[in-house]
């Protein structure tokens, strides 16, 4: 073989192998650091408008949201999408759509704000009198089908995880949103599971309520991280044993056996350790990291305790600590308006009033940390 050839030859298997090699690289999900996650968070959670209170929305997200420094929105969506997978799912009213859903995507990579949507799973299947589409519809899914239908006797209805009909729908619906908002992470909620292996359902009567909700969250974690490549979000509360962390009730932490899932789920999901109240120390922020999950400290309304939050968790930080997320828990109706402090302040829902001005202040102590 003469010599000009010979360079050819291996020229060719050099840029061909740097080409395969190349392309392999390109098929691996990326990394954390190259999706963002390496920066703090500084996230708020509120819920999506209907299509008619889209103008406002928008508007507090460039005008409120961005301005104040804010680079994540949460946005609980839940039944509220005009799904085409299960339209019999929409709940009542003017619904979000694909087309409102991709002018927030726009609009939040015009601010530098990611954008995550919320579907909440499992629990919070009804509210007061109101049992939501899903198990409205699909009566069978109900974990707990006895109980009347009034809801009176509950918190919130769950659905049965253990039901082949389950994930088929709810998968659908994730995807439809995952699509939607071209969704590079997912919150599934999981908060305030109450009922669960229940006597009334004869798949999970008499199984292990950690066992049970453990299949649930590692369920959603097949489909969103190891299928989809995204970022899996989660609520904290039912991973907290309140035998060894007591929250005072068993809102913020779990005395129906649901705690020791921590161990059986895998610990790249991020848990949103939500606590509303003034304490001076918030012990499951150091256990979560401890166990090996990447945590976002979660407060809600009152300005003292969102505080006291704040500091502990900078004192509490590891890598492992990403940021704040604030809650606000109204609806878009009544949180815009307080957000943008426009009209009549006395006509103003107080709750909204109250979360809006918590945030304000709240990211004024994360900016001025920085600094």
């Amino acid at each position: 073989m003469n010599g000009k050839l010979w360079v050819k030859m291996f020229l060719l298997s050099v840029f061909g192998f740097c080409a395969v090699q190349g392309q392999e690289e390109s098929k691996k999900p990326a990394t954390d650091k190259e999706k963002g996650t390496e920066k703090e968070w500084r996230a708020v959670h509120l819920f999506a408008p209907w299509h008619n209170e889209m103008p406002m929305f928008k508007r507090v997200i460039a005008e409120r949201l961005a301005p104040m420094g804010i680079n994540t929105l949460v946005i609980e969506v839940n039944y509220k999408f005009a799904f085409k997978s299960h339209p019999e799912l929409r709940e009542p009213g003017n619904s979000f759509t694909k087309e409102d859903a991709r002018e927030l995507v726009e609009l939040c990579r015009k601010h530098s704000i990611r954008l995550i949507p919320l579907f909440n799973c499992f629990g919070h299947q009804s509210w007061a009198k109101t049992t939501f589409p899903l198990l409205a519809k699909y009566p069978e899914l109900d974990e707990t089908p006895n109980i009347p239908k009034d809801n009176s006797s509950i918190y919130c209805r769950s659905w049965c995880p253990l039901h082949p009909k389950t994930n088929e729908i709810v998968f659908s619906l994730i995807q439809e949103l995952i699509e939607a908002f071209e969704a590079d992470a997912f919150h599934i909620g999981m908060d305030e599971v109450f009922l669960i292996a229940s006597e009334q359902c004869p798949r999970c009567k008499g199984k292990n309520p950690a066992e049970i909700y453990a299949k649930a969250i590692n369920d959603f974690h097949k489909l969103l991280v190891d299928e989809k490549k995204l970022i899996m979000l989660m609520w904290g509360d039912r991973l907290i044993d309140k035998k060894k962390i007591d929250y005072g009730g068993e809102y913020e932490c779990s005395a129906n056996g649901t705690a020791p899932a921590i161990d059986l789920i895998p610990k790249d999901i991020i848990i949103c350790d939500w606590h509303y109240e003034m304490r001076n120390e918030y012990p499951s922020l150091p256990y979560f990291q401890e166990k090996g999950f990447r945590v976002l400290a979660t407060p809600w309304k009152n300005l003292k305790a969102t505080k006291s939050f704040i500091e502990y968790a900078r004192k509490n930080k590891t890598d492992k600590m990403l940021g704040i997320l604030f809650t606000t828990w109204v609806g878009a109706q009544d949180m815009c308006p307080a957000l943008l402090g426009e009209g009549d302040q006395s006509k103003f829902d107080k709750m909204a009033v109250e979360a809006a001005t918590t945030l304000k202040e709240g990211m004024k102590e994360l900016i001025a940390e920085k600094k």
